[in-house]
């Protein structure tokens, strides 16, 4: 297995295996200490073995409280969720693990970064939002299952429903169409391309819809000024724009999520 995907990205999977690795060797040297201090105790005499333990015990079981509530307390966040609405979110620290690493993997893509109508290449474009979506699934399939609560969704909610509502529609709607101009032209200009100014139109708008969720994703993750962390803010989509999708399209060669 790889430790790095396509481009130079860390693998999610080498990721979560090199973080059990050392959490393996941790607690082995943990246990040898532990050992040895035992040995140790042994040596004394009764009245302080007893002493030694329970003094041990106690402030075990402080620090075992206080390391629970830290990473298995469950916070509120509410968070607007592009065509929807705003929604209630439970997290801890595993959920806002996987949405700061939702976050960088939005913000750091073209993703969000939109073009001039003169400029840029909608290739590229449409090449890392086709990256970002295979690499949302892939977080999702590394990271574990976020406890689910009445009271909220999950950080995989937001993720699959980019995935679903925003990334789908656009790439089944624009990938096949560009690629049948590039096999009909293979030497042409991308501005010679008769839909170059309407796929640009629906980059815009779906870009819009990214950034919406990157900032979702900062939020779920507690970071702070997060649009200052991303730097270029979209601009707001036109009054009664759609999603541009348009259910003719072929969505082949597109990663689809698991139903």
């Amino acid at each position: 297995m790889s430790a790095t995907q396509p481009g130079g990205a860390p693998n999610p999977r080498w990721r979560v295996l090199r973080g059990t690795t050392f959490r393996l060797l941790g607690a082995a040297v943990i246990g040898a200490l532990t050992g040895l201090a035992v040995f140790s105790l042994t040596q004394v005499t009764n009245r302080s073995l007893f002493a030694i333990t329970g003094g041990v015990a106690g402030a075990a079981a402080v620090l075992a409280v206080q390391w629970y509530q830290r990473t298995a307390r469950l916070t509120e966040v509410k968070v607007t969720v592009p065509q929807l609405s705003e929604l209630t979110f439970a997290v801890n620290n595993d959920a806002r693990q996987v949405a700061w690493q939702m976050f960088v993997e939005t913000v750091t893509r073209v993703s969000t970064q939109p073009l001039a109508s003169d400029q840029g290449v909608v290739r590229e474009a449409l090449s890392s939002m086709y990256g970002l979506f295979a690499t949302t699934r892939e977080t999702l399939k590394a990271s574990r299952p976020t406890a689910t609560v009445p009271s909220g969704q999950t950080v995989e909610y937001l993720a699959i429903t980019m995935l679903n509502q925003a990334l789908r529609p656009f790439l089944s709607q624009w990938h096949p169409r560009l690629q049948e101009f590039e096999r009909a032209h293979p030497d042409g200009q991308e501005s010679a391309w008769p839909e170059n100014a309407a796929c640009r139109a629906a980059l815009r708008e779906v870009q819009r819809d990214i950034y919406e969720y990157a900032i979702g994703f900062a939020r779920l993750a507690g970071v702070r000024e997060a649009e200052a962390l991303i730097g270029v803010v979209p601009a707001p989509r036109s009054p009664g724009a759609g999603n541009g999708s348009d259910d003719r399209s072929s969505t082949d060669g597109l990663p689809r999520t698991r139903s």
